[in-house]
Order: C-alpha cells, then structure tokens, then sequence
C-alpha cells in the first residue's frame, strides 16, 4: 500500500524505479551510465538529433531540448528523481559574461513541479583561482580569476540556492583535468607530439587530475552519499606539477620530453588560453571525498591511471 514514508509506493509501477536526468551526457555522462549497469532508468538531454541513436543504443532515453531555449526545457519538470548537471557555461554569454544562463534555466524547469531528491552539478576546481601551489581544500574561498571560473562560481551559488529553497540534496563538484586514454583529448599526447613547450621548474606551477572513470565513480556516490549543499575536490593523490605531468606522459607515449621555457618568454610561444592555466597553482585535498562519499580511487595517481589503460 502507498504510504508518506515512502510516496513512490503512490506511483505506478512504472513509475516507481528510480529516474536519474544527466544534462550534459558526454564522455563522463556515459562513463556514468556505464558504472550504473542498469539500476536506474537513465535520461539524457541532448540538443543534437545526431546523438539520439547514439544514446538509445547505449539504454538512454533521450529528450530533445536545449539549455540556450529555455522553452525546449518544460518537458523536465518532474521527471527525474535525480539530475546530473555537467553541461558547461556557455561560451558566449553576452553582456552577462559572468552569469551562467543555463544552468538558471534548468534550474527552473527542475521547480516547476516535484523536483528531484539530489542533484549533482560538476563544476571546476578553478574557481579557487591561483593559491600560488598551497593546498587547497573545500573551505578555501573561490577567488577566481578568469571568466569561465566566475560563470562556474554563478552556476555553484545558484545550484545551492536551489538545494535550499526546493529541499533537493544538491552536492557541488569541484573537478580538475580530467584524463583517460580513451577518451577524446584525455591525454596531452597530441599536445607532445606538437612539441608545445612547459615552463621551467622554477616557474612551474602544480596540478591536479582525476581519471574519468574515477570522476564517474564519485558522480554516483555524491547521487546517493552527497550532502545537502555540500563542496566536494574530486582529485587523486597525485603531486606533481605540470611539466612533470608532461614529462611523465611523454615517458609513457615513448615521445620527447617536452622543451622547458621561462615564464619570460612564454607569452610569446604558447597560446593565451595556454598560459592562463599556467597562471594557477594548487594542490587539491580530497579528504571529504573520500571520508563522506567513501570514495575509493581505482587510479591513486596518475601513473597508475596512464599504466592501466595501457
């Protein structure tokens, strides 16, 4: 019989199982939906009609619509039990550079009518901007300093008001470079092969990483185990900084090690988009991700990460 304790039992049948929404269903989405293996009936918002075969086949239903026309989006209120949100700010906001007007349209289609119990939304660990190469966890103010992380910082608070005022358990991800060998552009072994030069070690700054299967993995647990408003680093253990990452990359493809520059000449040699992220340094604690989602890391470091997909 249907009772308050558990208003699912009110439902019909095929209504009961669980619902996960992913909005946002690229490489890590599918990754997500892999891991699942089929215990929740997965939905994904795709604003390609070239995806939808894609999608079906891998056991998603997916639903037509689009972040940029918050009129395609009516049709998610209400349907999922659960979202996840990994779709990126646009690119071009306009005079609202800093907002991220997508994810505030989702975000009222989902309280149109019976929004979700959790949600997780996928945001970036350059919202903490440069801490000059401290360690940095969830407690450090976000302080970033480029237009994409202040648009992350828009999506976080608006998320979070949203887990307030509508009672969902929203969790934050705070995400760095994601790697995988198979996964497009998970690895700098184009970049190598460019022969893209690194700074020098004495101007070299840290980073972190976290392997897309591992990302998937806290995904789900921060579906079930987040709590309610809750920050999370989802990084590995690794330590290293980012010409080492290069070099031990470069180790692994049997390429060149990539030629050193200082941080003088750089400006002239590599790409803006480039030195902005050689313009930041941290080193990301994952306590909280492995103490309250109990996360354990198949892919410690990045090492065993690139040995594993060999």
């Amino acid at each position: 019989m249907p009772s308050i304790q558990n208003p699912l039992g009110a439902l019909p049948a095929r209504f009961r199982r669980e619902r996960l929404l992913i909005v946002g269903c690229g490489d890590v989405g599918m990754r997500v939906v892999k891991h699942l293996g089929g215990r929740l009936r997965v939905m994904a918002l795709t604003s390609s009609a070239d995806r939808v075969a894609q999608l079906r086949a891998r056991g998603v239903t997916p639903l037509q619509g689009n972040l940029d026309d918050r009129t395609t989006l009516a049709r998610l209120a209400g349907i999922a039990t659960r979202v996840v949100h990994l779709a990126p700010p646009s690119s071009e906001p306009g005079d609202l550079w800093w907002r991220d007007l997508r994810t505030v349209a989702l975000l009222r289609a989902l309280r149109l009518r019976s929004p979700p119990a959790s949600m997780v939304y996928g945001s970036t660990s350059g919202v903490y901007g440069d801490c000059q190469g401290d360690w940095v966890s969830e407690d450090n103010p976000a302080r970033p300093r480029t237009p994409r992380a202040q648009r992350r910082v828009d999506a976080e608070t608006a998320v979070r008001h949203f887990g307030r005022a509508a009672q969902v358990r929203a969790s934050i991800l705070r995400i760095p470079g994601i790697y995988a060998l198979d996964r497009e552009g998970g690895t700098p072994r184009e970049r190598l092969l460019r022969g893209t030069p690194v700074l020098e070690a004495k101007d070299d700054v840290y980073t972190n990483h976290i392997h897309a299967d591992d990302l998937a993995r806290a995904v789900i647990a921060a579906i079930w185990r987040g709590s309610p408003q809750r920050i999370y680093n989802v990084s590995d253990d690794t330590q290293l900084k980012m010409g080492d990452y290069f070099d031990l990359a470069a180790d692994h493809f049997g390429l060149a090690r990539p030629k050193r520059i200082p941080r003088s000449t750089a400006q002239d040699e590599l790409p803006l988009m480039l030195l902005s992220f050689m313009s930041e340094s941290r080193r990301l604690r994952n306590a909280r991700m492995k103490d309250e989602l109990r996360l354990k890391l198949r892919y410690p470091t990045v090492a065993q990460g690139l040995a594993s997909d060999s």
